[in-house]
């Protein structure tokens, strides 16, 4: 498939809406075909998005944080055939012992594994090599959904849901981990020449928050992770937030003003880490290639690696790959807050955002901590989530590429304050006292 092709379909996100999300694991009958018919549509988008990559391309690791092409489609294997076929296929043969070790990424408990920062070495197996152990496993869980007691489905679609998700999630960071690469790339290589960031469509202003306790948190409808629950009650303090999301015009004014020069909006840690890191604008922003007098305006001085290779800065656009410091020092320099994930939950849900999916994550001042009363799933699997509620903040929404069918409004997703390489924005409240 071509890369403009296989991208398009990304961001579609009217493509096989009947397909993903899968039905309810609790009607019964268990509509068998259509679980299966949701298992392939998954596993084939984590193809498509791959098929544009050479298989260079799909060995490099440009980080600690990213993981190569390649890992990413065995590692979502791994996790169905650990979890899934080990667990509930009888008579079921490993399709290679070794690569449990090369593909587990950290569960603990399911064993050791390569180090992360590791996983750029892994040569061999191949490319082609992952496509033939995706393709087993794939006949396996076939095998596996036509074939079990309406009983045993009971304990197999809940693990099967889970890692239809979790491979969600490792798409979205397929996309990130390649762009990531190809920006440390002088030739600045495009996935996609024909891909342009999505247009917003929100309107502006200010929507009113009113102060209250309100219900947070999975309703009990549909799938959900665990970081999800308990619902539970909180206060909102009440206010404003912003419709829109903040663009790239917005933040230019924010630097014209020396936003990265002055200490006084940011963090202790956040100004150590953009001194370390030479930040002087968001990830990917650079000026090469502006003339002598768009330097001088300010205007068009910069340009910024995306998925098709560099592109001029667009001012209407939303900014991203900015951390989290980089927001919470715009937030105080244009005199406003962050809202917590609580407030950005309760606006969505009323349908106060514009823009809230699909576009950027955004980012939150909430620590990602446990909600009252939550508890990791047993086994190997409570170690999805629950482990990782330290000095990480919370972000809500989904970005551009986010899977379709994957957003939902209680959803948490998490990054460490330094981090930008994903599609990370912003939008602004304030708070009322």
């Amino acid at each position: 498939m071509a890369a403009t092709a296989a991208f398009r379909e990304i961001q579609d996100v009217a493509t096989d809406r009947a397909v993903f999300p899968p039905p309810s694991r609790n009607a019964k009958p268990v509509d068998r075909s259509a679980w299966i018919a949701a298992f392939h549509h998954v596993r084939d988008e984590t193809e498509r998005r791959a098929g544009p990559l050479s298989p260079e391309d799909q060995q490099v690791q440009s980080m600690a944080d990213a993981s190569p092409t390649k890992w990413h489609r065995a590692h979502t294997t791994w996790f169905f055939e650990q979890f899934l076929l080990r667990e509930h296929l009888p008579g079921y043969t490993i399709y290679d012992e070794r690569l449990h070790y090369l593909f587990n990424s950290y569960y603990v408990a399911a064993g050791p594994r390569q180090p992360r920062i590791l996983r750029g070495l892994i040569t061999r197996p191949t490319a082609d090599d992952v496509a033939g152990y995706r393709a087993h496993v794939d006949r396996a869980v076939d095998a596996l959904l036509s074939q079990a007691s309406a009983s045993a489905l009971d304990a197999i679609l809940p693990v099967l849901e889970i890692g239809l998700y979790h491979e969600q999630q490792h798409q979205e960071l397929l996309i990130t981990d390649i762009l990531h690469a190809f920006a440390q790339n002088p030739l600045g290589p495009a996935y996609d020449a024909g891909w342009r960031f999505p247009r917003p469509v929100g309107a502006e202003g200010r929507s009113d928050l009113a102060r209250g306790i309100v219900p947070i948190g999975h309703t009990g409808e549909g799938f959900s992770f665990d970081n999800e629950s308990p619902r539970h009650e909180v206060l909102i303090q009440g206010g404003t937030i912003d419709r829109a999301l903040v663009t790239n015009a917005q933040w230019l004014a924010f630097m014209a003003d020396g936003g990265y020069t002055r200490p006084e909006l940011w963090l202790s840690d956040g100004w150590i880490a953009a001194q370390a890191e030479g930040w002087e604008a968001p990830g990917y922003w650079r000026r090469d290639g502006v003339s002598e007098a768009e330097e001088i305006s300010g205007r068009q001085a910069w340009a910024s690696m995306t998925l098709a290779g560099i592109q001029p800065i667009d001012p209407a656009l939303p900014v991203t790959h900015i951390s989290y410091f980089e927001a919470d020092a715009y937030a105080r320099w244009a005199g406003r807050d962050l809202p917590t994930e609580f407030e950005w939950e309760v606006a969505a849900r009323e349908d106060k955002l514009s823009d809230a999916f699909g576009l950027v994550w955004q980012w939150t001042r909430s620590a990602y901590t446990a909600y009252p009363g939550y508890r990791p799933v047993d086994g190997a699997l409570g170690e999805y989530n629950g482990k990782f509620m330290s000095n990480q903040f919370v972000l809500r929404g989904s970005s551009v590429a986010t899977a379709q069918g994957h957003a939902r409004v209680e959803y948490r997703n998490f990054f460490y304050p330094h981090q930008r390489w994903q599609f990370t924005g912003l939008r602004l409240s304030d708070t009322r006292i």
